[in-house]
Parts: C-alpha cells; sequence; structure tokens
C-alpha cells in the first residue's frame, strides 16, 4: 500500500468487473458518477495491486483495489457505503439497510430494496446503488447495458422499497430486456393513495413524458409515451385507500404521475402534490410505495419464478394509523 494513503479501503475485484476500466469499476461499486471516479484516479486516490493506475486501465482478475478514503469524505465514503449504507449528502454516513437476495442462481438475482437506494450509480447521486452494493459484495453481473447500468433491466426510484431483479448473464440479460418489452413480467406494486378512487377499480391510459416546465418530474403529456397502469381498491380508510397495481408499461414515475394525475397522490408523495401534513401525521418521508411481486419467466429453463416482498417497517407503521383513523 502507498504509504501516502493516510486512510484506505482494500476491495478485492469482484469476477463481474474484470476487463472494466478503472473508473467504471469504481462507478459500480461505490456509487459515483463517471466524473467523480475519473477525479479520485487522477488525484492519485487510487491503486490497483499497490501501482498507480490511469481511469482507463482495464481491471485483471485477482487485482486488488486500494482506495483513498481520505478524497473522499465529500463523497461519503466510508465502509457503510461499500456495503450499501448511508445516503445522499449525508458526510456521517449511519449504517445503511443491507440488500436481501430473495432469489439468485446463475443467470438472475432478484433484491429487496430499501427506500433511499438507487438502481445504479448516476451524475449528481452520491448514495447507495443496487449495482454498487452488488458488485461490492462479489455478485457476477452481466456486462451488457450502459456501462453505469450493465445487468440493469428495470429500475425502482430511490424513493420506492420492494422487488428489482438484475441480470447476472448475457443470455439473461437479453431475455429480460424482451420479457419486458413484450410486457409479459408480471409487475404489483401496493400504494396507499389519498382519498378514494372512483371507480374502486380501472385502468389509467394516459401518455406519458417529461413535465413540460420541471426536468425532475414527469406529467401526463400529449403525445408522450404510451403508459397504462390497472388498480384496485384492496381497503379504505378515512383519508386514503390502500391500492393494488400491475403495470403494462414501465415508465419512469408511472405509478407516481398517473395517481397524481387522478388528483390521488401516493401518500407521502410531495413531489407529485400529496398533503404534507398527512405525510408528517403518519412518519412518512418518502411515497407510500412497495414493489410487492416480481413474476418473469425464466431465461435458462423457462420456468415461471415469481417473487414477494412484505412492507417495509416505515410503511406498515403509516398503514396502521391509517387504519386506525389517523
Amino acid at each position: 500500500m502507498s504509504a501516502d494513503f493516510n486512510g484506505a479501503r482494500q476491495i478485492e475485484v469482484p469476477d463481474g468487473l474484470f476487463g472494466e476500466r478503472v473508473d467504471i469499476a469504481l462507478m459500480r461499486l461505490l456509487g459515483l458518477s463517471r466524473t467523480r471516479a475519473g477525479e479520485l484516479v487522477g488525484k492519485g486516490g487510487v491503486l490497483v495491486d499497490g501501482r498507480p493506475v490511469t481511469k482507463g486501465d482495464r481491471l485483471q482478475p485477482g487485482a486488488v483495489l486500494q482506495i483513498d478514503t481520505d478524497l473522499l469524505t465529500d463523497q461519503t465514503l466510508t465502509d457503510q457505503a461499500l456495503a450499501g449504507g448511508g445516503s445522499e449528502g449525508d458526510s456521517s454516513l449511519a449504517p445503511g439497510p443491507a440488500l436481501a437476495v430473495l432469489f439468485e442462481d446463475d443467470d438472475v438475482v432478484v433484491i429487496d430494496k430499501p427506500v433511499g437506494v438507487a438502481a445504479h450509480p448516476s451524475p449528481g447521486w452520491a448514495g447507495p446503488s443496487v449495482i454498487g452494493a452488488l458488485a461490492a459484495a462479489g455478485h457476477q453481473i452481466a456486462t451488457s447495458g450502459a456501462a453505469e447500468r450493465q445487468g440493469v433491466v428495470h429500475r425502482l426510484d430511490v424513493g420506492t422499497s420492494g422487488l428489482m431483479m438484475v441480470a447476472k448473464s448475457e443470455r439473461a440479460y437479453t431475455s429480460l430486456k424482451r420479457q419486458f418489452r413484450e410486457r409479459t413480467v408480471d409487475k404489483m406494486y401496493h400504494a396507499v393513495v389519498q382519498g378514494l378512487l372512483d371507480p374502486l377499480r380501472g385502468t389509467i391510459d394516459a401518455p406519458i413524458d417529461r413535465h413540460p416546465t420541471q426536468d425532475y418530474r414527469f406529467a401526463v403529456v400529449s403525445g408522450g409515451k404510451p403508459s397504462v397502469t390497472h388498480y384496485e381498491t384492496l381497503e379504505a380508510f378515512a383519508h386514503g385507500s390502500l391500492v393494488q397495481i400491475h403495470l403494462e408499461t414501465g415508465r419512469t414515475h408511472q405509478i407516481r404521475v398517473h395517481t397524481s394525475a387522478m388528483r390521488h397522490p401516493c401518500v407521502g408523495d410531495l413531489t407529485y402534490g400529496a398533503d404534507p401534513v398527512l405525510a408528517a401525521k403518519l412518519g412518512l418521508k418518502r411515497q407510500w410505495l412497495h414493489a410487492v411481486r416480481l413474476g418473469f419467466k425464466h431465461p435458462g429453463s423457462g420456468e415461471w419464478i415469481c417473487v414477494e416482498s412484505q412492507y417495509p417497517a416505515d410503511l406498515i407503521v403509516a398503514l396502521e394509523r391509517l387504519q386506525e383513523g389517523a
């Protein structure tokens, strides 16, 4: 180890990152943006097997990365970050939740994503990512797809919890992307929305695209991408409804946009018009939205795989408060 590294972390390069550029590997391991990863390498903050590298160098089997953590104090790098913990902009980095693996074989891994974890690294996001946590834990991931989201066949918002799967093999990536494209994947969500949907069950068929004036939001827009959401009310309360949702398409923020367009936003979803007073009363700091079931045809065997997830603690507490009349 270099004597100049006052604080350092050693990581053996996982199988899924063999042959990758150093900057891309750092993106996937640590959840950094590509620019930040390049800056870290340029400042001499990364050694491979004890030797300085450039961001374009390729990683070899058995290589060991040494990372100067002192150079990353503004990017919240600690042991918890490597394990998938932390949150955006939190330099103290309290330990974050681990990723629970609910199904895994040589082709696919299905995880129960906690709130506060992004699907993959992206510019401006300094927190943990599914791809980074899986790579750091030694899971092999398919190399297909854009560099920062290799193996990713679908995504969940940072503020949405529940089931997400990642392709581990190239055949799985091809098969699962095709299944999503052909709309044969069973994607079931539960949401708590404000008010009572009328009718109690139905289909929302409304095109979605970026909001015309606010880039961070999406909206129902004439000429947008076709977007279809099927819903059914499971339970009604004084101030909201528990709704079961099947997505036929998978647009960014689709459930949040469609329920908001019906004037029944997800409880706690302040970005899309939810009541902040009700959110505070329920103790919610994010939208009440959870991916509860994921069904797909296995890329290798052809067997139908169905995985289910239970509500996390914050959503259970909020639901109980609604049931009690909050």
